[in-house]
């Protein structure tokens, strides 16, 4: 396995509007590990991450493989094996936990043999991903009949049964209580470090951040302002994230949690 998984070569985006999202950006990120992007909403992790697999296209710079080719070059190959995890689940709701994970084949398909049913082996291999994520006997209900949890876990699920080489989770537990955040991020990554996946997930809370990353990327004002391991975040490098309001009494227990 090459040490590096892509590289992002002095990207920035800049968005129609004239919103600057994202500034001159150089980074590496490595493979098999767990890298968090931490910070405030709207300090460019969302664009920075979705940068990755193609969904923002910079305005300047790009997004180099493992070999260093563009990702641009070769983009649908690029997604096949990148794994996306959504804050909104971004689920089919009628559709049944097992219909909504083997979505995750269709990448290997053409469009016209997407039309037909996939194959057992595929259909196997999406309910070993659900046995994974706890859910095999939830194979068969209606994706809007789960939990917000339970809907996050068919999400993970359907990303590995693209058995993907990367993953990407966008915000992947805002929209969830702490307790189930937290068993959520825990799933993802014991997955993640049992087969080696390198790993790329956008969060704000501090404590998440410490407990899962093997590195943060602190990001602020759509610039990087700190790089390194956990054991690095110190009181300086919350406040060059967050402000020096994060470190009041009266900070939001969302960022700690």
């Amino acid at each position: 396995m090459p040490d590096i998984t892509l590289r992002i070569d002095d990207v920035a985006v800049t968005y129609p509007n004239g919103t600057v999202a994202l500034r001159p950006t150089r980074l590496t990120i490595a493979a098999g590990a767990f890298t968090v992007l931490l910070g405030p909403s709207g300090a460019g992790k969302s664009t920075l991450l979705r940068s990755l697999n193609g969904l923002v296209r910079p305005t300047q710079g790009q997004v180099l493989d493992a070999g260093g080719n563009p990702i641009l070059r070769a983009l649908r190959a690029h997604r096949r094996r990148t794994g996306m995890v959504f804050q909104q689940h971004q689920l089919i709701g009628r559709m049944t936990a097992l219909a909504n994970v083997m979505t995750g084949r269709l990448g290997y398909h053409s469009g016209l043999r997407s039309l037909w049913p996939l194959s057992r082996a595929e259909k196997h291999l999406a309910l070993e991903a659900l046995d994974r994520v706890g859910l095999l006997d939830r194979a068969l209900h209606r994706a809007d009949q789960l939990s917000g949890g339970q809907q996050q876990r068919v999400g993970i699920a359907r990303a590995l049964a693209q058995q993907p080489r990367l993953i990407l989770a966008d915000e992947p537990v805002a929209s969830l209580d702490p307790a189930t955040a937290a068993r959520v991020l825990e799933l993802l990554h014991g997955i993640c470090i049992a087969d080696g996946i390198s790993a790329v997930v956008s969060l704000h809370q501090i404590e998440f951040a410490r407990r899962f990353a093997d590195r943060i990327i602190g990001l602020a004002g759509g610039e990087v302002v700190f790089d390194g391991p956990p054991t690095a975040l110190d009181d300086d490098a919350i406040a060059r994230i967050y402000g020096a309001a994060a470190l009041s009494p009266q900070a939001p227990e969302e960022i700690f949690a």
